[in-house]
């Protein structure tokens, strides 16, 4: 089945069983390179994400979910692949490297990247310090940033709960924070006052206490 098949599928399936309500759709261009930087709660963030933005948006996925065998294993790669995930091996500061170039790439084509600053989902439901790769891959690119808030996702799949439950889920998008604002900064006092601009506008968006310290296992690192 092709895989814009498989996506509309999905994307009715969220939107019957879980009716996402979606603010500020508009602050996302329709085309040119775009980071959409969202916080991060819960496996259900990376369902809900790119099904609401009506154009490609890639995210980052472990590449054992593309390797399974069998019937369930090409079920998995199926859904990743039509959510527009692409497999990366994490766990090394060089393979981490590696996820940032290849997001790079994607942006240098023009298309979108979604990305988690805090770099793994938030196990307490608190917002912590952003990492600096959403900057460097905006100031590198020169794509803008646009801020997205994900309500409700965690009560659909806590972290570690295997199967997702109904819960009102919103979807917010705030005003792009734009690189070319924070020219003629050091890089890294740059790098630095961009993500925390764009984590200022995540908790605005979603209202999660703050946290000052960095979460634990990044999937991205601090360049």
């Amino acid at each position: 089945m092709p895989l814009r098949i498989v996506r509309a599928l999905l994307s009715l399936w969220v939107r019957v069983v879980w009716h996402p309500r979606v603010e500020g759709l508009g602050h996302v261009p329709a085309s040119g390179p775009v980071l959409i930087a969202s916080n991060h709660v819960s496996f259900f963030d990376s369902v809900v994400l790119p099904l609401v933005v009506p154009r490609r948006v890639v995210f980052l996925a472990k590449a054992e979910y593309f390797e399974g065998r069998g019937v369930r294993g090409t079920l998995v790669r199926a859904w990743f692949e039509a959510i527009g995930a692409v497999p990366v091996k994490r766990g090394t500061h060089g393979e981490a490297m590696a996820s940032l170039e290849l997001a790079l790439g994607v942006l240098r084509r023009g298309d979108g990247f979604g990305i988690y600053p805090e770099g793994t989902r938030s196990r307490d439901g608190r917002l912590y310090r952003g990492r600096t790769g959403v900057a460097w891959l905006a100031l590198a690119s020169g794509a803008p940033v646009v801020p997205a808030g994900l309500v409700g996702t965690a009560d659909v799949q806590p972290v570690g709960a295997r199967r997702p439950r109904r819960a009102k889920v919103t979807v917010r998008f705030a005003a792009p924070v734009l690189p070319g604002e924070y020219a003629g900064l050091p890089s890294a006092v740059a790098r630095r006052r961009m993500t925390d601009d764009v984590m200022d506008a995540v908790a605005a968006l979603t209202g999660q206490t703050r946290c000052t310290d960095y979460n634990a296992s990044p999937q991205t690192p601090t360049p």
